[in-house]
């Protein structure tokens, strides 16, 4: 039995709202592109769920394509668009999802990889430096970075990378799957080409995400299909999981914002300090969302940590739940510099609509007891 979840990085619970339009949705027969009643039914489920996901994003609705997933929508944008705008280099970052690193592999194409600081911050200078060299080589490129990192918090200075990318004739693709209903994407004015995003970060059902592209991006496709979502992303779509989608956008920021994940953070880091002077707050240095908190205390693996956290009810993960459920290294804090001894003891906790003051206070008294048997072992065996 969970006695508090502290994973919403990796999916957040379902929205009671996100529930009722799934079930509503499963209830009604046919298909959205039918033209009887039960057809048209369903597309005003779809559509009224487009217009949710653009108002979250502040996109126009005709921007919004429905996706899989998020990992789907990064697919489509690299590999896609670099078919699309005859790409020659993908350029992203070294704290990047996996599912852009793999996604840029697919193209073929050689890749610059931007490294970034000790807090995890981007090197602004060798994107301007990589976007010069192309201007004077001739190179069309693609580059794309999550704006929010999924195992720090970290984020990226978005406006000062649309302000060299987006002006020029080089294509910008956002992962915005950890800033979706965190941070306001204002897509429709933005100097972005396209954006991922994902819903079950937001307590939507999960199998369901979109992409949103610009008008000049209107052939970047990957499965050509039927012609549905205007022809940008063939398939039945499943009304079901976009309904529950669309209701988890118009509920997940006012649910969001009544949790206080901000100062569920800040008192989760204090009372980590407080516990032992030696914990480590990675991306510390860094502008951080509120919430999520990835730590460390040196010699504490994350395998002993996690399992005895895990048999006190407290659901929380290492970093990324995108590796086969693995407990691996992580390419994130290996990019910031971090010793792989301090990153095998690396956890993440991250908050969300479900979280309250009560999961704070679990956690911090189940870590405790993990700490005061280390502690205890340590001074045995000295």
């Amino acid at each position: 039995m969970v006695a508090a979840y502290l994973d919403h990085n990796a999916s957040a619970p379902l929205l009671a709202e996100a529930r009722d339009a799934v079930i509503a949705a499963l209830d009604l027969p046919g298909n959205p592109s039918s033209v009887h009643g039960s057809g048209r039914a369903l597309r005003k489920i779809v559509d009224d769920a487009r217009d949710a996901v653009a108002e979250l994003a502040g996109a126009e609705a005709k921007q919004v394509v429905f996706t899989g997933s998020a990992t789907e929508a990064l697919t489509q944008a690299i590999v896609g668009g670099a078919k699309a705008f005859n790409v020659d280099r993908i350029v992203y970052c070294a704290t990047d999802h996996t599912a852009t690193s793999k996604a840029a592999e697919a193209t073929g194409l050689p890749v610059t990889m931007l490294p970034v600081d000790s807090a995890g911050s981007i090197d602004i200078e060798t994107l301007a430096s990589t976007l010069e060299a192309a201007d004077g080589s001739g190179e069309t490129l693609l580059v794309s970075f999550a704006w929010v990192n999924n195992e720090t918090g970290v984020i990226q200075p978005r406006g000062r990378i649309e302000a060299l990318v987006g002006p020029s004739r080089h294509l910008l693709v956002i992962d915005a799957v950890q800033a979706f209903g965190k941070l306001t994407l204002d897509f429709a004015a933005s100097a972005t080409d396209m954006i991922a995003v994902s819903g079950h970060k937001i307590g939507a059902p999960a199998g369901i995400g979109a992409l949103l592209v610009k008008s000049h991006c209107d052939n970047v496709r990957l499965v050509p299909g039927g012609g549905q979502e205007q022809g940008r992303r063939g398939g039945t779509e499943p009304v079901a999981l976009i309904a529950g989608f669309g209701k988890a956008c118009e509920a997940y920021p006012a649910s969001y914002e009544r949790a206080g994940v901000a100062v569920l953070g800040e008192t989760l880091e204090t009372g980590l300090k407080g516990m032992d002077s030696e914990v480590v707050i990675f991306g510390e240095g860094a502008e951080r969302i509120g919430n999520c908190v990835n730590f460390a205390v040196p010699g504490i693996k994350n395998t002993v940590s996690m399992m005895a956290l895990d048999l006190a009810g407290i659901a929380l993960s290492s970093g990324s739940a995108c590796s086969s459920g693995k407990v691996g290294k992580s390419h994130v804090l290996a990019a910031m510099g971090v010793t792989p001894e301090l990153s095998e003891c690396g956890l993440r906790v991250s908050f969300g609509w479900s979280s309250t003051a009560k999961d704070v206070e679990l956690f911090l008294e189940a870590f405790e007891k993990v700490l005061s048997r280390h502690r205890a072992k340590s001074g045995a065996a000295a």
